[in-house]
């Protein structure tokens, strides 16, 4: 219990540290580009036209809400890491216990053994997946608190009202609209990350070197960021659906299209040549081929 509370402290603390960080990349993903590109140079020192990185788009928003404004969305999101924290270690705990019949066959298959750690993920994937099932609606309402900022609506503005709002307008099944882009993100980030550094673990690093400890947490944390880049169209599908034809300006046309399902959104940004939309905040340049519309402050 100690140590769920302490995890949870953590997570609030990163939480509120990361939020403006994922409210500007929220606004970049559903394609608002509220100032018009400007002429700049690339890694290279080439000239190149690029939209405004990070720091330029939150002093936009600190001109227009305030420093506060860059918080829009935060109190749904703290309830989201919250239960999702507890649920995760709960049903994690539950999962290793009736997994404990097993752990006499360790002497035969080593923690570093495949089917150990196909165990071990298939755990963590239960535990994640119930997490995110149960803390879904939250995520919907945090999103939609952000997109907001596009139409300038107040349609939702607290965490109890907002679900009133969603209920009423679009049932039940309202609360989860995105969700299986983005389980089926989680599911493959995992197991990519996993595998790939099981795979590392195993044939690329040799047991008698130095700081093996340290060299296996170095590997695990590089797969999981190779495993996120591949699995990033899935968060992008998932943040999208969630505000699609939701009321706010930034989900309906002449905006944003309308997209029956997620498969849909798949293909469209496909087409379109989207799927890394949002996916990094800095050196952000100009898509070929598309205009930028002053009226709508997209791109076209």
């Amino acid at each position: 219990m100690a140590d769920t509370c302490g995890q949870v402290l953590l997570g609030t603390g990163l939480t509120v540290l990361s939020h403006p960080l994922m409210y500007i990349k929220v606004l970049v993903q559903v394609g608002h580009e509220p100032l018009p590109p400007t002429l700049g140079r690339n890694i290279f020192g080439r000239q190149v036209y690029q939209l405004p990185g990070l720091f330029a788009y939150a002093k936009y928003i600190t001109k227009i809400d305030g420093k506060a404004g860059l918080f829009k969305g935060l109190a749904p999101r703290l309830c989201a890491g919250s239960i999702g924290t507890i649920v995760h270690s709960r049903v994690l705990q539950k999962c290793q216990e009736s997994g404990k019949a097993e752990e006499s066959c360790k002497n035969l298959n080593g923690d570093g053994s495949l089917q150990h750690v196909v165990n071990e993920t298939s755990k963590e994937m239960v535990a994640r997946c119930c997490a995110t099932v149960i803390t879904h609606p939250f995520h919907v309402i945090t999103l939609r608190c952000m997109v907001q900022f596009i139409g300038r609506e107040t349609k939702y503005s607290g965490v109890f009202s907002s679900i009133g709002t969603i209920y009423k307008e679009e049932g039940i099944l309202g609360f989860f609209a995105g969700l299986i882009p983005r389980l089926l993100g989680d599911i493959l980030s995992l197991w990519i990350c996993n595998m790939l550094a099981h795979l590392i673990n195993t044939y690329a690093i040799d047991d008698t070197m130095n700081h093996m400890g340290e060299i296996k947490n170095c590997s695990l944390a590089v797969t999981g960021f190779f495993a996120s880049m591949l699995t990033y169209p899935f968060v992008l599908v998932s943040n999208l659906m969630a505000v699609n034809n939701c009321g706010l300006a930034g989900g309906l046309p002449p905006y944003a299209s309308v997209y029956p399902t997620w498969v849909d959104c798949w293909r469209h940004l496909s087409r379109e040549g989207n799927m890394s939309r949002g996916n990094s905040l800095f050196f952000r340049k100009l898509p070929a081929g598309k205009t930028y519309a002053v009226d709508q402050q997209r791109f076209f």
